[in-house]
């Protein structure tokens, strides 16, 4: 049986947004999904929190017969059970994918925002999904549930909501970037912004894309979501020709897998530039403990939710010793935290693939979140 296509929705707010930057957005759309059914208390929401390149797109299949980036988690009977729960999810703002962004007319000049969009923040993410919230008449999200740049969500869900999450999922996560990946981000911009298409970020009216620059970007991206271990197996030393050429061409096939990767996301995929600029930026600037004097657990002590942790043992680029700051910090503040430390050769991109003891433990934990719906009804 074919599956029935996902109709996305979209929210128009025409309430100014006060950005953390000082600029104000004087209206914006959301685009979203929504899977399952809501109750008729509205307390089995689940909000999904997309990672950089993602989307409102998470599960089911969209009107081209694409499948959501999420969908082995989120459906009928698995981890994430539409069976129980309303699952909701949204492109965030300024992206690319149906959300008011860089790609979107500016109303104060009838131009293409392009890189007059302002910088946005994780907090500015989060205070426009409680508009979301607020207009699908859910008072509490039974879980709010990410990972990568989405736990960062979580995490300032948490905090700037907390009456609002009863519990949070923080997924392959960290409370704020280390120095190195904030370098691996500035060299996926300078690609990006040195692309001679790139033309100061107005290459929408100039007719152009920065292939290259957003290729490369992508390829420098991908690297790092990969681990050693896994690139090893996959590829080795494997030669395309199955002898040396000595010149500069593609001859390894890791080579082509990542030039494929980044010409796919570059042209097929048409991600928006400045969208990737942005989002880089959003997550250099994650840091909720710097509000409180670089204290981590007191910038969670406000969170009521119960949470659980998930890291990969291979993933480098938010290592499990990033998770272990977040539990720790839960923890000082006697919160309800379940962590768990998933094996597994796949690094960063871990959190989207199939891993038996990951399902078991995302499995277990949703069970529980619908185990405590009030008065006990997920229908």
């Amino acid at each position: 049986m074919i599956p029935t296509p996902t109709i996305p929705q979209i929210l128009q707010v025409d309430k100014p947004l006060q950005m953390v930057s000082g600029a104000t957005l004087p209206r914006y759309e959301l685009i979203y999904e929504t899977y399952g059914e809501l109750n008729a208390d509205a307390s089995n929401a689940i909000l999904i929190c997309h990672a950089l390149s993602g989307d409102h797109h998470v599960a089911g299949v969209d009107a081209d017969g694409k499948p959501g980036w999420w969908d082995g988690y989120i459906g009928p009977g698995k981890p994430i059970d539409t069976d129980q729960f309303f699952v909701v999810c949204s492109n965030n703002l300024g992206g690319c994918r149906g959300s008011t962004g860089p790609t979107s007319i500016n109303p104060d000049n009838g131009r293409i925002y392009g890189p007059d969009f302002p910088i946005v923040t994780c907090r500015d993410w989060v205070n426009s999904q409680n508009e979301l919230r607020q207009h699908l008449g859910i008072e509490q999200w039974a879980a709010l549930v990410g990972g990568s740049m989405g736990g960062m969500q979580v995490l300032q869900w948490a905090i700037d909501y907390p009456e609002k999450v009863r519990h949070a999922v923080v997924i392959a996560a960290a409370p704020k970037l280390s120095a190195q990946n904030i370098a691996f981000n500035e060299v996926a911009r300078r690609a990006i912004m040195s692309d001679p298409e790139f033309h100061n970020g107005r290459f929408i009216e100039a007719g152009t894309t920065p292939k290259t620059g957003l290729a490369l970007a992508r390829m420098l991206g991908h690297l790092t979501y990969l681990s050693d271990d896994m690139m090893g197996n996959k590829f080795g030393r494997e030669l395309r020709e199955g002898k040396l050429q000595y010149n500069y061409e593609v001859e390894f096939q890791v080579e082509s897998y990542l030039r494929y990767q980044g010409e796919k996301f570059a042209t097929k995929q048409n991600f928006d530039a400045n969208t990737y600029l942005l989002m880089t930026k959003a997550l250099d600037y994650f840091d909720p403990a710097a509000e409180y004097e670089h204290d981590l657990s007191a910038a969670l002590a406000k969170a009521t939710a119960k949470f659980l942790v998930v890291s990969f043992t291979s993933d480098w680029r938010f290592s499990p010793q990033r998770s272990h700051e977040i539990v720790k910090a839960l923890l000082d503040n006697d919160a309800d935290v379940s962590y768990a430390e998933v094996t597994s050769e796949h690094g960063h991109d871990a959190f989207l693939l199939p891993n038996a003891h990951y399902e078991g433990v995302f499995r277990a934990y949703m069970a529980r979140v619908a185990a405590e719906l009030p008065q006990g009804d997920s229908k």
